[in-house]
């Protein structure tokens, strides 16, 4: 992740995950409502992973009374988030480091996108079962990152699949092509099964996938 910390890496983010994540504005969307089914219209809602601040900026916007804590491990990304936010953030406390810098507080909801497959499945693991203890009974956590079949012929044509879309939506074809090379070689990918499972062995309950956009999934799971 420490490309985050590099200026150029943080200037191009908000233009990147519209051209590489398939429905981008939809998948933020669909977490904002998931999170509204249970988080009140004056609910505390983590979010983990929150550089940037696009999912904040737009959880803002559609929830006035909501209040934020954004955690992120990189300080330039915490100032873009601040930048993107503006006038938003007066409802938003920035936060850097790990979800063990997080206070133990009980939110009513909680967001992780676009993060998790950063980490290895043990610190997965760490990462989930904190967020579980943080959040107040039945509250949401929502979750959203590379995830597919990890068999080495799949593996190939799913990321050959990425690839073509980052094509088509403006991305040379040759980053295109070097992304993926990065992505299978580096991310300590896992398999959606693998995904379900870490998630019940943190504790949470009624796991549901929300959202497949060729390499990447979502769910939805409930602190119990």
């Amino acid at each position: 992740m420490s490309s985050f910390s590099n200026p150029g890496s943080v200037a191009r983010y908000a233009d990147g995950p519209v051209r590489q994540v398939p429905g981008f504005l939809a998948l933020q969307k669909m977490a904002e409502l998931l999170l509204a089914e249970r988080v009140p219209e004056q609910g505390h809602v983590l979010v983990l992973g929150a550089g940037g601040g696009l999912e904040l900026k737009a959880f803002a916007q559609s929830r006035s009374g909501w209040r934020f804590l954004g955690v992120d491990p990189s300080a330039r990304m915490l100032e873009l988030a601040s930048d993107t936010l503006g006038p938003l953030a007066d409802r938003v406390e920035l936060l850097e480091g790990y979800i063990d810098q997080a206070p133990d507080l009980a939110f009513d909801g909680a967001t992780c996108l676009l993060t998790l497959h950063f980490l290895s499945m043990e610190q997965r693991r760490h990462t989930l079962g904190a967020l579980r203890r943080r959040l107040k009974p039945g509250a949401p956590l929502v979750v959203a990152h590379h995830s597919f079949p990890q068999d080495e012929d799949e593996k190939r044509r799913w990321l050959k699949r990425y690839a073509a879309f980052a094509a088509s939506s403006g991305v040379a074809g040759a980053d295109a092509e070097r992304a993926i090379e990065a992505i299978g070689v580096r991310l300590p990918l896992l398999a959606p099964e693998q995904e379900e499972a870490l998630l019940r062995e943190a504790g949470f309950k009624g796991t549901e996938l929300f959202y497949a956009g060729f390499t990447f999934k979502g769910w939805v799971a409930y602190a119990p």
